[in-house]
């Protein structure tokens, strides 16, 4: 997946479940700038951040991802 549209679907998902950057970041572990850049598309997430994005989402990593 492009990493911009990955960075679109993780802050769709963020907002549609009611986080702030600032409380999805606490709940990941990680800077709220580093969830900021991955969101904004400059920096790539690892594939642990992403399944860290999912579960604390409560969603599929797949779902995240666009492939359900």
């Amino acid at each position: 997946m492009e990493q911009h549209q990955l960075a679109g679907r993780i802050r769709a998902f963020r907002k549609l479940k009611g986080y702030t950057q600032s409380e999805l970041s606490e709940k990941l572990g990680v800077s709220v700038s580093i969830l900021g850049a991955v969101e904004r598309g400059t920096r790539k997430p690892e594939p642990r951040l992403v399944r860290s994005i999912a579960e604390a989402l409560g969603i599929r990593h797949e779902e995240l991802q666009g492939k359900m």
